[in-house]
């Protein structure tokens, strides 16, 4: 019988490990798919965690949640919690986890664009584990200009490195910037270089993952955004060999008291070895509502169809997969 412990036990793990993650993000969208438009913020939440965690106890591997949606015990009905373990917790195959059940709830909400449920592993102990800092700045870019980047050089001398290294001109270049009041400037400065902006309510990991592939159409992310997100997606970036550079960016004067008592440094640009020190990451997404990594789920009288990305650290691929599922044998999450 062809099962999941069985692909494991018989030396399969590394190639079987990225499908079944799909399993995990798929479960956890069809959760919040079906709450699109009937409830809060936490309703969702608590649908696409529970599915997800019934999905990993068919995987055989030891995980540990290292970047979460909670951040204490109380809430963990509606989160994973740094520090919860997934999985069967007596696999010999151990993970570092990074996870979003929902990146980006409160879009999902109003079924706006971008809406995913997203997972990263990599083995133990090789993810960082950022404590209380929530946002982070970061900068993305393809394989082209990675270590040719100075994090603390003006934009226009990046925006020429950029150009130079991918053969375009500045004027045809497209960075994606997250639509918040907090980068006014930077669109203002970049648009003034002479270079255009992508903007989007939402989706960190979608512009972070197309900034670091050469076909996408987006050539760098520029911004702050969630540090779980960045976390997220720097373990795709590992693995699809782009350039991911960051720093701590607190952005409430708690989290300001919280990240200098953690003694982490707000100056320090960090680099894709500081956040991910393995290769062998593993990376799972699956759209909730339509954006720009993939479709949405759809359904039809018969079928449920749905999009994932799924990208291997060991061998640098990655998959956009649809699949169909057939209406009559899928549980309802009501």
């Amino acid at each position: 019988m062809n099962t999941p412990a069985n692909n494991f036990h018989s030396g399969k793990a590394p190639q079987y490990l990225k499908f079944a993650l799909r399993e995990v993000t798929e479960a956890a969208a069809r959760a919040a798919n079906e709450w699109i438009g009937r409830g809060e913020a936490r309703q969702i939440n608590e649908a696409a965690v529970s599915a997800m965690r019934n999905a990993f106890s068919a995987i055989p591997i030891k995980g540990q949640i290292v970047i979460g949606d909670g951040s204490d015990a109380a809430d963990q009905r509606a989160a994973f919690t740094n520090g919860e373990i997934v999985g069967d917790s007596n696999a010999k195959l151990e993970f570092d986890i990074a996870v979003d059940p929902v990146e980006g709830t409160s879009f999902l909400m109003r079924g706006m664009t971008n809406a995913m449920a997203v997972i990263a592993l990599a083995p133990k102990g090789t993810i960082m584990n950022t404590g209380p800092a929530f946002y982070m700045e970061k900068f993305v870019g393809p394989p082209a200009v990675r270590g040719k980047i100075d994090p603390e050089s003006p934009l226009e001398d990046k925006l020429a490195i950029i150009a130079r290294e991918t053969g375009k001109s500045i004027s045809d270049l497209i960075i994606f910037v997250v639509e918040k009041p907090r980068h006014r400037r930077l669109i203002e400065n970049i648009q003034r270089c002479g270079a255009r902006v992508a903007l989007y309510p939402a989706g960190d990991i979608a512009g972070a993952i197309m900034a670091s592939r050469v076909d996408s159409g987006i050539d760098a992310l520029m911004g702050t955004g969630g540090t779980p997100e960045g976390i997220i997606s720097a373990c795709a970036i590992r693995a699809l060999g782009g350039e991911f550079l960051t720093r701590f960016d607190p952005q409430l004067p708690s989290e300001h008291i919280a990240v200098r008592e953690a003694e982490l440094s707000t100056d320090r640009w960090m680099t894709l070895d500081n956040l991910v020190s393995s290769r062998n990451v593993y990376f799972a997404a699956t759209g909730i509502t339509t954006g720009l990594l993939f479709d949405g789920i759809v359904r039809s009288p018969d079928y449920e169809r749905m999009e994932s990305l799924l990208i291997s650290g060991e061998t640098g691929e990655y998959s956009i997969l649809t699949s169909y599922h057939r209406l009559s044998e899928i549980e309802p999450c009501l």
